[in-house]
């Protein structure tokens, strides 16, 4: 860089207190959640890896279970009111909004996977409220720390938010139609899954569920783009 220049930095405390810019990107700020790895543990707590050069401080009382060198948590980032430091808390349920925005269902939304549930997976909506994404709704490998869109499903009387990973109906029906198109285009113009075929087997091959795909040959077919058979599909 030279003299003049304009760039974006990010401002922190280094490790003797001074305030300091870097031009390193960090994964996550003040008021965010995040995954992030644990890179060192003292007699005080944990330190987070977090793409600046001063690793992040987890205190051992913000921690749900001592953390460990190599093992990634989810947690949320704040200014400590005392130090006037950057710090994680794992306990993030303390940190989500009290007002969340209000939500119509359809409506996307950016999701980060928390933690795995007997119901399905907790995720973080829009970084400020939890919501749940229950097991039958998932047609695809996801672990904590993923970051996905996903789309609002319900928001029930007592303020929780249910998620989808796909859009709800037609939509999605109708978007997954021209990826199915495609795959033909792509395999010779043959896909040997039809009415007769396993969901299982549906959704390890497209991660949607049997009732999308159904709905994606039929609006194909109504198209005459493709024949429909019990055992397959091929393009016209």
């Amino acid at each position: 860089m030279e003299i003049g220049d304009e760039i974006e930095v990010f401002v922190y405390l280094d490790q003797e207190e001074r305030p300091v810019a870097t031009t390193e990107k960090p994964l996550a700020q003040a008021g965010d959640f995040a995954y992030l790895e644990c890179s060192w543990v003292n007699e005080y707590g944990a330190f987070l890896s977090w793409g600046v050069t001063k690793d992040l401080f987890c205190p051992f009382r913000e921690q749900k279970k001592r953390m460990e060198v190599g093992n990634s948590y989810i947690v949320h980032i704040h200014l400590d009111e005392e130090t006037y430091r950057l710090v994680a808390s794992a306990k993030v349920e303390h940190y989500f909004s009290e007002t969340p925005p209000i939500y119509h269902p359809g409506q996307e939304a950016d999701l980060l996977v928390w933690q795995k549930t007997d119901l399905g997976f907790k995720v973080i909506v829009d970084n400020c409220c939890p919501g749940l994404v229950y097991e039958d709704q998932i047609f695809r490998y996801i672990h904590t720390g993923d970051r996905l869109k996903g789309y609002i499903s319900t928001v029930r009387a007592d303020g929780k938010i249910d998620c989808t990973l796909q859009p709800s109906g037609q939509k999605h029906a109708e978007d997954f139609a021209e990826v199915l198109l495609q795959y033909l285009k792509d395999n010779g113009g043959a896909c040997d899954l039809g009415d007769k075929s396993e969901a299982e087997d549906i959704k390890r091959r497209f991660q949607v569920s049997k009732k999308v795909y159904k709905r994606a040959v039929g609006d194909l077919y109504k198209r005459r783009l493709i024949t429909v058979g019990p055992l397959g599909i091929k393009l016209v």
